[in-house]
């Protein structure tokens, strides 16, 4: 029996992290789990590792996918934070961030980890980016390079 299990070093990896500028006091946080997740447990060089700031959330598939068909990177990871308004403008940002991200996975071939939040309260948003609930960006880190080494498992 064959069995494939990823591992999260990948020193030479090359990573993209799009970000949203939009709720910022929370995606700086974010980015900085991420950057510190890649550097430190992945051991990624700082070279390796391009930071694109977006207006928001809803830009992040765009991005995602024009850094993935450059075929410079072996991973991306989307960051943002969208919160819960009076308004259903939450549904069609979180919605169309989250099938768009997905979709350039899909279609990409490499990695593109979800590291967006979408959260009730700013509340929820502080904790999840980096008090009581982790840092998901940081979890969005492990993730992409955990894939990375995973499909180069299967190519092999």
């Amino acid at each position: 029996m064959k069995v494939i299990e990823g591992v999260v070093a990948t020193p030479n990896a090359r990573v993209a992290i799009a970000i949203a500028r939009f709720n910022n006091f929370i995606n700086d946080s974010l980015l900085q789990g991420a950057i510190d997740a890649l550097k430190r447990i992945g051991q990624v060089a700082d070279d390796n590792i391009t930071v694109v700031w977006v207006p928001g959330a809803y830009e992040l598939p765009l991005t995602a996918r024009v850094l993935a068909n450059t075929g410079k990177y072996d991973a991306i990871i989307a960051l943002g934070t969208v919160i819960r308004g009076g308004t259903a403008h939450f549904e069609y940002v979180a919605g169309e961030a989250s099938s768009g991200i997905g979709n350039v996975s899909l279609n990409a071939e490499i990695p593109v980890a979800f590291g967006v939040l979408t959260t009730e309260s700013i509340e929820q948003a502080i904790e999840r980016a980096g008090t009581k609930a982790g840092n998901k960006g940081a979890e969005a880190a492990l993730t992409a390079l955990e894939m990375i080494n995973v499909i180069k498992a299967i190519k092999a």
